[in-house]
């Protein structure tokens, strides 16, 4: 086979469709008559392995605020009980998250200690059995709302910290899975206050946000690792206005990092996203989503190969309502605002995961007189008329490419087959039209590295789009000159 090269690119047109249909109805989760609330800082608090799903809540019914885990085995058509996590006579806030394979990941802020503390704990078999609780912090001021993320046998938590008398960003590196933990470290070092953390990791690359008011005001500020959370780069400031962007919510896959925020330089606050291709180093302009008269705060973000899902809670009706956003294209463009939520109490402080193709919100809501978790899906994650084509790449196949740039309008794709059969590479530009095709036959099983020459394309987003027997993949790619 001869050497060629793939940008492949995949990409749907933004078709603006109603994605209110698709969406379930809503599920309450939680039954009684004391306050049951999620995290307020935009961390994780729902995940899945499959169609297995996990949430975790702050729950008063037992007269303190205690951690609450629930699942569901069948991608949330049914749910088990609750299940009590944390028992003492302090109040346990701010659960936190993460999910991989048949692992996990839970970690809050308690004050059984007699101050806001981080504790953690997980499970090994999915959900069924817990460890004992796990104390992170050991300091005499108050450590609170922490962020969650693993890859592999690397998890890291991030909170923010109270101990250097201004509030600063910490984190804290397990590199077993949680079985042992190293030193506290701090991430942001300034005389304001630095606040409410997001965390996210893909492979070796770690990234963590927060809002900063250095600067005067609240300001979007960044951080970024390359190797797993050993050596970080210098803060970057990632917003710049005179009004307050906060609520920060940070996702990735690879170099490319999805970020969300809600902005005030609109008069009113509004719902804000940029991204990175390059690991969280540099980020492109600041983009506006929503534009209405209500305030819209706290996104959760998740992306996807080019998908990229935002919910957010928004008051253009009145009262606070869970809404949501969708893009096709990377970030590029983005299809209309749709409510998932319609009833006259407030609905907010939503998390977002996905599973295969199927979306999953997770939120708190008074309907009922006393805040109660509810839960909606989408079970295809996709507008209609648009056929759903990415999917995950199987853990046999391997998938890399390098990022052509001014230097190197070459890029080059190593493509791992465990198996004959035939295959396509393909690369499409953001209307859709293919601009490359630099495989399509039968190749044996082996490793391919595939050039491309990208000198005649211009600056912009691009899909590649890999096509075997077994699946199809779609991933982002940015070209820079």
């Amino acid at each position: 086979m001869r050497n060629t090269i793939i940008l492949f690119i995949f990409c749907i047109i933004a078709l603006q469709v109603s994605l209110f249909s698709q969406w379930e109805s809503d599920t309450r989760l939680t039954n009684n008559n004391n306050n049951s609330f999620p995290a307020y800082n935009n961390a994780k608090t729902i995940g899945s392995n499959g169609a297995v799903l996990h949430t975790v809540w702050a729950d008063e019914r037992d007269g303190n605020a205690e951690v609450y885990y629930k699942r569901s085995l069948n991608s949330g058509v049914s749910w088990e009980a609750d299940l009590r996590l944390t028992n003492s006579t302090g109040s346990s806030y701010f659960p936190a998250i993460h999910v991989s394979g048949n692992m996990i990941l839970v970690a809050w802020s308690d004050n059984r200690d007699g101050n806001f503390e981080i504790y953690f704990k997980r499970s090994e078999d999915g959900g069924s059995t817990w460890s004992a609780d796990t104390r992170l912090t050991s300091n005499t001021s108050g450590s609170d709302y922490p962020s969650i993320a693993a890859s592999g046998s690397i998890v890291i938590i991030v909170w923010q910290d109270l101990r250097d008398t201004d509030y600063e960003i910490y984190f804290k590196r397990s590199t077993d899975g949680g079985n042992s933990w190293g030193a506290d470290q701090r991430i942001s070092n300034n005389t304001a206050f630095s606040q409410y953390p997001s965390v996210t990791i893909s492979g070796s690359k770690v990234n963590i946000a927060w809002e900063d008011n250095r600067n005067g005001n609240r300001e979007i500020y960044n951080r970024y690792s390359n190797d797993g959370g050993l050596t970080w780069s210098g803060e970057n400031r990632l917003t710049n206005n005179s009004s307050s962007s906060t609520s920060v919510s940070v996702t990735s896959e690879g170099d490319f990092v999805d970020l969300s925020w809600s902005d005030q330089r609109d008069g009113n606050w509004e719902i804000y996203y940029k991204y990175s291709v390059n690991g969280g180093a540099s980020f492109s302009s600041d983009q506006r989503l929503t534009n209405a008269a209500g305030n819209s705060w706290y996104p959760s973000i998740i992306s996807y190969d080019s998908f990229i899902h935002i919910c957010w809670q928004d008051a253009r009706d009145g009262n606070n309502e869970i809404y949501y956003k969708l893009s096709t294209d990377g970030g590029t463009t983005w299809l209309a605002d749709s409510r998932l939520t319609n009833n006259g109490s407030a609905s907010g402080f939503p998390s977002i995961n996905i599973s295969g193709s199927a979306l999953h919100v997770v939120w708190n809501d008074n309907r009922d007189g006393n805040t109660e978790i509810y839960y909606k899906k989408n079970p295809t994650g996709n507008p209609i008329g648009i056929t759903p084509v990415s999917t995950i790449v199987p853990s046999d196949y391997s998938l890399g490419q390098n990022y052509p740039n001014p230097f190197n309008p070459m890029t080059n794709i190593t493509i791992q087959l465990p198996k004959s059969g035939f295959v396509k590479l393909s690369v499409f530009d953001v209307a859709g039209k293919e601009v490359g095709l630099p495989v399509n036959e039968e190749l044996n099983a082996g490793t391919y590295k595939i050039d491309f020459d990208a000198s005649e394309l211009p600056s912009g987003v691009y899909f590649y789009r890999l096509q075997t027997d077994e699946f199809t993949a779609t991933k982002r790619m940015i070209l820079l000159k």
